[in-house]
């Protein structure tokens, strides 16, 4: 099987020039001062995906986020008329944080330093002794974030110049997000992790198939075949920022009982949920730090989030439409994520392994190859921001 030649993509010409073919300077996966670059020229300047709706099921539900990249802590309401608010978790007194709980249910937040109590749209509602200051109740209200919803994610964008939507900034990926169970999706499975390593450097592991065979050689099993053996994407899109691959998978796999018995109760499931079936699976890397996988029968989403220059966290999720109908759909979606899990546990040592090989300093550049495409897409683009930051300040005069 190893001397036989896989079905590869071969490239458009077009993303060939635009995106080239040599060496990729290593730097930017672990200099503190291109980190910085990032902070400012893409997470503080962007939309990010944050949350979904159904964490915020009903009028006075809350939730609290913490965006370590931009040093912000982001409150999400859901206000009586059934909108969607975000704000600044900061109280407008004095700076402190005002929400301390992740998440919960009421319209009024209270400030635990000086008690200024504000409403669930931000307006100031009550301080103590507020008219021995001088100042307006109405210019103490909550800082706004934006904030837009496209296929049940929610986005936020920290920008507060910006005049983009959210549906602007995704394209055309927008009405295909919009066609995946997370749309409708009620409830998910959810887990979190700590790397050492950068958020690049993570990201990249996850979009692109040439380690499938080398780090994945069990796990991976069911996504090669003799038409495909080393697992590659059968196509790749760019779109702005964002990629698209599609994911081969291989019609003839052949999984152990459980494993068969836990797919069949998902795919029950998902037709009973009313999702389109496909063998292949729709890959969505919306810029700069989420993906998600289209299969209805694993609708799965990983954020990976920025922390330090060599050190990142991932919140991986599925999705799921509905309470468990039975023991064996809880068990079928455990399976899953539990499979996921597993899967992902064979990547972090290499992963930090790239990270301290990188740091040493000792190489200039990286190669990639044909199927690392989306990898240099991702470097290229979240270069062309800090690139244009640069040219922005050094216009305005100001030193970075």
């Amino acid at each position: 099987m190893a001397n036989q030649a896989p079905q590869q993509v071969s490239l458009q010409d077009e993303a060939i020039a635009n995106l080239g073919t040599g060496p990729i300077p290593a730097g930017p996966y672990y200099r503190a001062d291109y980190f910085e670059l990032e902070r400012e020229a893409v997470f503080r300047r962007t939309w990010l995906q944050i949350a979904h709706l159904s964490e915020l099921p009903e009028p006075g539900s809350f939730i609290v986020r913490r965006v370590d990249i931009a040093r912000a802590s982001i409150l999400i309401t859901r206000g009586r008329d059934g909108q969607l608010r975000a704000f600044h978790n900061v109280c407008t007194h004095r700076g402190t944080e005002l929400v301390s709980e992740e998440a919960g249910r009421r319209s009024l937040f209270s400030c635990p330093y000086h008690m200024w109590t504000f409403s669930d749209d931000g307006e100031l509602r009550s301080a103590p002794d507020f008219e021995r200051f001088y100042v307006d109740k109405s210019s103490c209200s909550l800082p706004r974030v934006a904030v837009e919803v496209c296929a049940g994610l929610i986005f936020i964008n920290l920008d507060p110049d910006t005049d983009q939507s959210l549906r602007d900034f995704l394209g055309p990926i927008a009405p295909q997000l919009e066609k995946l169970p997370v749309a409708r999706a009620t409830r998910f499975s959810e887990y979190t992790y700590e790397i050492k390593a950068n958020w690049k450097l993570t990201y990249d592991n996850f979009q692109e198939n040439y380690h499938l065979r080398f780090i994945h050689p069990r796990s991976g099993a069911a996504a090669v075949g003799s038409d495909n053996p080393f697992g590659y994407p059968v196509k790749f899109g760019f779109h702005g920022p964002h990629r698209t691959q599609t994911i081969w998978s291989n019609p003839e796999a052949a999984p152990k009982p459980f494993q068969g018995f836990a797919f069949g109760k998902a795919l029950e499931a998902a037709l009973m949920d009313g999702c389109e079936m496909a063998l292949a699976k729709d890959y969505f890397a919306i810029f700069p730090n989420f993906f998600m996988l289209g299969s209805p029968m694993t609708p799965f989403s990983h954020c990976v989030i920025p922390i330090a220059p060599d050190r990142s966290r991932g919140v991986i999720r599925m999705y799921w439409i509905g309470e468990d109908r039975n023991a064996s759909q809880r068990f079928a979606r455990e399976y899953q994520m539990a499979t996921a899990r597993d899967v992902h546990a064979e990547d972090r040592e290499v992963i930090e392994a790239g990270q301290r090989g990188l740091s040493s300093g000792a190489l200039s550049h990286i190669h990639m190859q044909e199927q690392e495409v989306l990898c240099r897409h991702l470097f290229h683009s979240v270069d062309t921001m800090v690139n244009a930051y640069q040219a922005q300040k050094l216009a305005g005069g100001e030193r970075v």
